[in-house]
């Protein structure tokens, strides 16, 4: 199967060099991840289109190329094509007819064209010459410019035919890389896991920073969604999955700060903590899912005394959206189903908080703290690359069995996301697969036979071993994972 990928058209304005170098970054983050599905896979082109090739016949990847190429960052179009050589208009006209003829049986259609090279003809040429043949023999209801139920599209590139199948939508964005990395504060809500996606969109390198307020069950939830936002949108690049046992510092702040100033003084400690991170790491900018005056924090004289305690680039890509325009953003990524369940922790420890916060009466409220639980907090930090989440440093020998093949007995959980079971279900012969997505695992586990051995299975293996290792670690020994 061949594709034609179109830019983002951003990146097509650029000056020659940078946009050359935008092309090459793309080039090489789709070879990374089309290459660990098939080695036989090519990726070349420059400039103008990339064109992907792959191994005929084979469905199910070709829906995994069109899955990995329309959620890459730098994509506008993505488009299944037959490739031909060009001879005239009259062997253009008879390869559409054989494509296109179904499509447009009873149905109004336009024809469009778009041409490279020295050719006698123009791009409009074409399309009347095509639209023709198509009128005489494919039976439509008509030709219809402005609003055609069918739009055929037909590339001649110099010497070479590409009849469109399929036009789909890509991500758009730049190219992942191309932009300074970022460390974004991700708590598991729909914001945060929104503004990430949207930075990692924009082509910027986006590592996760955590403060755990909920311990290990909001550790987990939290891995997941970035687990899930890497591996979808992002896993062309490694990045660090950064852990801060926050709930000594939560714990100060509850115990020696005013209510009202509760949720501004967090906000400044988890940012100061923040910087320190950022610095280590050589990222120059903060990420954050804050929106105006969503809560009583995110009014603009707080969020100014927030910011004011980091020497790090502070970034809200969210700012001025709206709270169901975020949900709605959720759902369309594919995080707002586990986001649903994480808690907000930091929103709801204020009772009547300021919205209008002063700086002297916070740094007050800070003077009663004690800087060495946050000190603690910083050096304690746990640094992952988040392709190795689930080794679990303190707890080696949690790591849970791998198997390719299923025992006697033993049952099969799917876990993955239900578009994807139910896009590839998982069919093993003689048993019977029991699908849990992973967000409902830890709920649904306990429920099941504990004399039952259970193999948790996803594609790639990174999320069913990241809920077994915690699995166990929560006492349960009969899980494992299952590879085939």
């Amino acid at each position: 199967m061949r594709y034609l990928i179109r830019f983002f058209p951003e990146i097509t304005i650029k000056t020659r060099p940078v946009r050359h170098r935008l092309i090459q970054v793309l080039r090489r983050n789709i070879r990374i991840m089309l290459m660990r599905l098939d080695r036989e896979i090519s990726v070349t082109g420059d400039w103008d289109i990339l064109e992907v090739q792959t191994p005929d016949g084979n469905k199910i990847l070709h829906q995994e190329v069109l899955d990995i190429l329309q959620q890459t960052p730098g994509i506008s179009l993505v488009m299944p094509v037959r490739k031909l050589p060009f001879v005239d208009l009259d062997q253009a006209a008879e390869e559409v007819l054989q494509t296109c003829a179904a499509h447009i049986n009873g149905r109004t259609f336009a024809v469009r064209c778009k041409r490279q090279g020295d050719h006698p003809f123009t791009s409009t040429q074409a399309e009347r010459h095509v639209g023709a043949l198509l009128m005489q023999k494919a039976a439509p209801r008509g030709v219809d410019l402005d609003n055609p139920e069918v739009t055929v599209r037909v590339e001649i590139r110099f010497r070479d035919l590409f009849v469109v199948e399929q036009q789909l939508r890509g991500l758009g964005g730049y190219p992942l890389g191309t932009q300074e990395p970022v460390l974004s504060l991700i708590s598991g809500g729909f914001d945060s896991a929104v503004a990430s996606y949207q930075c990692m969109k924009r082509g910027i390198r986006t590592h996760f920073l955590f403060f755990n307020l909920g311990g290990k069950a909001h550790e987990i939830a939290v891995k997941e969604i970035a687990l899930f936002l890497w591996m979808k949108y992002g896993s062309s690049h490694r990045v660090k999955f950064i852990s801060i046992p926050f709930e000594p510092v939560l714990q100060n702040i509850l115990q020696s700060v005013d209510s009202g100033h509760m949720g501004v003084v967090l906000k400044r400690v988890m940012m100061r903590a923040a910087d320190r991170i950022a610095a280590g790491m050589r990222v120059s900018a903060l990420v954050t899912g804050e929106c105006v005056g969503q809560v009583a924090s995110q009014t603009l004289p707080n969020l100014r005394l927030i910011d004011q305690v980091c020497q790090s680039l502070v970034l809200r890509p969210l700012i001025v959206s709206d709270k169901q325009d975020i949900i709605d953003v959720a759902r369309q990524i594919g995080t707002e189903v586990f986001s649903a369940c994480v808690p907000e922790y930091c929103s709801v420890i204020s009772v009547r908080p300021t919205t209008h916060a002063k700086r002297q009466r916070v740094e007050l409220e800070e003077s009663r703290l004690d800087p060495a639980l946050l000190d603690f907090a910083v050096d304690h930090a746990e640094i992952q690359m988040i392709d190795r989440m689930v080794e679990v440093v303190e707890h080696r020998d949690i790591e849970p069995p791998s198997l390719s093949m299923v025992p006697p007995g033993a049952m099969v959980i799917d876990i993955r996301h239900p578009d994807d079971s139910a896009l590839r279900p998982l069919l093993l012969a003689g048993m019977t697969v029991e699908v849990i997505p992973f967000y409902q695992l830890a709920v649904r586990f306990p429920q099941l036979d504990k004399q039952i051995t259970y193999l948790l299975y996803c594609e790639k293996g990174m999320m069913s071993r990241l809920h077994a290792s915690h699995l166990k670690d929560a006492g349960y020994l009969n899980v494992a994972v299952y590879r085939p």
